[in-house]
C-alpha cells in the first residue's frame, strides 16, 4: 500500500471548505426557518431554490473549487425560473413559462462553465446540457416554426451518433 502522508495545508483547506459550505447552508436554513415561522411577506419559498443555488456557487468560489459550483449552477439557474414564472411570467401562456424554465435551467449549466474558468478548474461540458435544454426553449418560443423544428430535431438526432462514431473511428486509425 502506497498512501502518501496528508498535509497540514490539505486538511486545513478541507476544515476551511467546511466551514463555508456549513456555514452558509446554515444561513440558509436559518433564513428559511425564520420565513417558515413569521410568515414573511416575501414570497420565501419561490426564492429558495435560487438562494440555495447562491450558497453553493459562493461556496464554491471561496474555496476555489468546482465541486460546490456544479448544484449552484443547477439550483441557480432552475430557482430563476422560478422566480421568473412565479413573477413576472405568472399567467403567461404554457409555452412561454416552460421556455422561460428551460431557458433559465440552462443558463445554470452555462453559468457552472463560466465560473470553472474563475476558480482554475474549467469544465466545458456543462455546456452540452445547456445547449440541449437551451434550444428545447428557444423551439418553444418559436411557436409552430419551433415545433416543427423540435419535430425535425427529434426525428434525426441520432445521425449525431453516427457522425461521432465515424470521426471516432477514423480519428483512431490515423
Amino acid at each position: 500500500m502506497n498512501q502518501q502522508p496528508v498535509t497540514n495545508n490539505s486538511n486545513s483547506e478541507s476544515r476551511r471548505d467546511a466551514l463555508i459550505g456549513g456555514g452558509l447552508l446554515i444561513l440558509a436554513g436559518l433564513a428559511t426557518l425564520i420565513g417558515n415561522l413569521f410568515q414573511w411577506p416575501l414570497a420565501l419559498g419561490e426564492w429558495f431554490l435560487l438562494g440555495l443555488g447562491v450558497c453553493f456557487l459562493a461556496w464554491g468560489l471561496l474555496a476555489r473549487h468546482i465541486g460546490p459550483i456544479i448544484p449552484g449552477g443547477i439550483l441557480a439557474g432552475l430557482g430563476t425560473g422560478v422566480v421568473l414564472i412565479t413573477g413576472p411570467y405568472a399567467g403567461a401562456a404554457d409555452e412561454t413559462t416552460a421556455a422561460v424554465m428551460l431557458l433559465s435551467f440552462a443558463g445554470g449549466w452555462v453559468l457552472i462553465t463560466v465560473l470553472s474558468a474563475l476558480v482554475r478548474q474549467f469544465a466545458w461540458w456543462p455546456l452540452i446540457p445547456g445547449a440541449i435544454i437551451g434550444f428545447i426553449g428557444l423551439t418553444l418560443i418559436g411557436g409552430e416554426t419551433g415545433q416543427r423544428l423540435l419535430e425535425i430535431v427529434g426525428r434525426y438526432w441520432a445521425l449525431i451518433l453516427v457522425a461521432l462514431g465515424v470521426y471516432l473511428i477514423f480519428k483512431r486509425n490515423r
